[in-house]
Parts: structure tokens; C-alpha cells; sequence
């Protein structure tokens, strides 16, 4: 009897210093620098331990052997109750431990992608932007003109591409809202959609900041007297719904073209907005400088010379084609 319980102690010793040796190299295991050789962004899937596990093995986070597999399965159970894995686009740092690999897991911040709209761009143009922006979702309505508000928008990864158009769509319906509520009262403008029309002409016809209320200030002038507005932007954007740059000089043949949007055609404002415009050019459409032009032509230097009368106008003409050797500007 006594040989028998001294061999049943010694089995029992021998498991006890077997499952201590296990456990310790576990932790050496758990704390021991991964394969990664840098940090690296990895998208984790919805799903178990197993698929979360096969992930991180695909993305050289964690290396593809047996021991691996048990301590990460062990070490994710017994620390259950610090929280569940996170299904996002994650970034594990160089040589992260299984130790470091759960903490980013369960505590790591989703990383952040930026999508940019820049002031101007048509229809079109945004929503090429939109399809081909990284780590979205899904299809979206074709939005309208001018309603998407031109600014740089947060997202992370799986987001759908519908719902960052109506966040992009919501903005600008917010920002328009901004400017009509503390605009200046003006007949021309008799609502929201109009001065947003107005807004799109001005970004389409200069960039510069200081510019913007002299043409706003010019196509009030222009719409007060029953003047035609004759914009450029407005030709290309009938030709051409938007796509770009029209990929030639302007001609005469292109100005008498009937399109809707042909304010060399057409009385008034246009039907629609021919852009998104930005902030800037909505608040110098509610905002316009006082003053009696009704004209101006750019003057070779970035910006635009503007004028009263027909004769100034028709020498800030002569004076730009001038210093273009007998180019012909884009004038009004």
C-alpha cells in the first residue's frame, strides 16, 4: 500500500511540475515579441476566436503554430470579462505579443480614413470620389447637384458609402440653412435653392477669397437689370453636365449653344446648381460687396479686374489681351 501511494505521489508531483512548466512557458509565450515586423493595420472580421485568430495569422501578426493556437485560445478566455473582440480595422504594433495583440483587440481605437470634397467639384465628380474612397460599403443614390457640402469627412472602415453621402448631403443642407437665415435680403434671391445657385456660379468663376462678394455683388447687379449673366462656367457646365474641363478654349459656337444653363442664352439665374460650392463663396452669395459693377474679365495675374460701365470693361479687355499676346480671356 505504502509503495502504491508513494507512485501515486510521485504521478501527482510529476503532473503539478508538468503543469506548472506548461504554464510558465505559456506566459513566456504570452508575453514573448510577435513575427510583425512592423505596424500594420488589419481588418477583423465578425466571428469566433478561431476566424479572429486565422486573421491575424493571414496578416503576420501572430505566428501559424500549435502553441500559438493554445495560448491565444487560453489567454482569450481567461480574460473574457476584460471585453469582446472588436470588429474593425485595427493597428497591432511591431512585434506585439499575444498580450499586446488581445489589448488592441478589445481596446484599440478603429483607425480613420478621411474622404476630401473640394470646393467646385460637379455631381459627377463627387460621386466618382465617393465610389472609389477606400473601406466603404455598398452603393449610393446618384446625388443631386449641389447638395453635398465640400469638406474633409471622417469615416472608418465598413462604413456605407450611402450613409456618408447623407452625412455629406446633411451638411451642406445645414450650411445653406446658415447662410439664408443671416443672409442680406435681396429681390433677386427669393430662396434657399437660388442662393445656392448663385453660390455655385461664384466657385466655379473665382478662388480667390476677396473676390467672391464682387461676383456675387456683379450677378445681383446683372439680375437687377435684366441683364443676361453670361458665365463661362455655366456654357461648360451645359455642354457638359459636370464631367470636367471642357478640353478646349471657350468659342463662339459654344456661347449661342441653347442649353439650359447658357447664361449667355438664357435670362436668369440657372435651373440648378452647376457645383457644390464651398462655404465661403454661400456666405458671399448672402453676404455680396456693395458697388455698382456689372462686369469683370481676369487680368492674367490670378485674379479679375472688375467694372461699372461697358467702356472700362472694354479696356480691362484690350489691357488683358495685351499682356496675353492676343489671347482672348474668359470675360464677361
Amino acid at each position: 500500500m505504502r509503495r502504491i501511494l508513494a507512485a501515486l505521489g510521485l504521478v501527482f508531483l510529476l503532473l503539478v511540475l508538468s503543469g506548472l512548466g506548461i504554464g510558465f512557458l505559456g506566459i513566456r509565450h504570452y508575453d514573448a515579441p510577435g513575427p510583425l515586423a512592423e505596424q500594420r493595420a488589419v481588418v477583423i472580421p465578425h466571428g469566433g476566436t478561431a476566424q479572429v485568430l486565422a486573421t491575424l495569422q493571414d496578416a503576420g501578426v501572430l505566428q501559424r503554430d500549435w502553441s500559438t493556437q493554445q495560448v491565444f485560445t487560453a489567454a482569450t478566455a481567461l480574460t473574457r470579462v476584460d471585453g469582446a473582440f472588436h470588429a474593425a480595422e485595427l493597428v497591432f504594433p511591431a512585434h506585439g505579443s499575444i498580450h499586446q495583440v488581445l489589448l488592441v483587440l478589445r481596446h484599440g481605437r478603429p483607425v480613420i480614413h478621411r474622404l476630401t470634397i473640394p470646393e467646385g467639384l460637379s455631381a459627377i465628380q463627387i460621386a466618382a470620389l465617393l465610389e472609389q474612397a477606400p473601406y466603404m460599403d455598398g452603393s449610393f443614390p446618384f446625388p443631386a447637384e449641389g447638395s453635398v457640402m465640400p469638406l474633409t469627412y471622417d469615416y472608418e472602415w465598413g462604413m456605407s458609402r450611402a450613409q456618408m453621402l447623407a452625412r455629406m448631403q446633411h451638411a451642406m443642407d445645414r450650411a445653406l440653412d446658415h447662410a439664408w437665415e443671416g443672409r442680406e435680403t435681396d429681390p433677386a434671391i427669393m430662396d434657399r435653392h437660388a442662393l445656392l445657385v448663385l453660390a455655385s456660379m461664384i466657385e466655379r468663376e473665382t478662388g480667390s477669397a476677396d473676390e467672391r462678394p464682387l461676383v456675387a455683388r456683379v450677378f445681383l447687379n446683372r439680375l437687377h437689370q435684366g441683364m443676361r449673366l453670361q458665365s463661362d462656367p455655366t456654357v461648360v457646365y451645359g455642354l457638359n453636365h459636370g464631367v470636367g474641363p471642357l478640353g478646349h478654349a471657350l468659342s463662339h459656337a459654344d456661347l449661342l449653344q441653347p442649353t439650359p444653363y447658357n447664361t449667355y442664352v438664357i435670362t436668369g439665374l440657372p435651373p440648378e446648381p452647376i457645383c457644390s460650392p464651398g462655404m465661403a463663396s454661400l456666405e458671399a452669395a448672402a453676404h455680396p460687396a456693395q458697388g455698382g459693377a456689372l462686369y469683370f474679365v481676369a487680368n492674367g495675374h490670378g485674379g479679375h479686374d472688375f467694372a461699372a460701365t461697358l467702356g472700362d470693361h472694354n479696356r480691362n479687355v484690350s489691357a488683358f489681351r495685351a499682356a496675353r499676346r492676343g489671347q482672348v480671356p474668359a470675360g464677361k
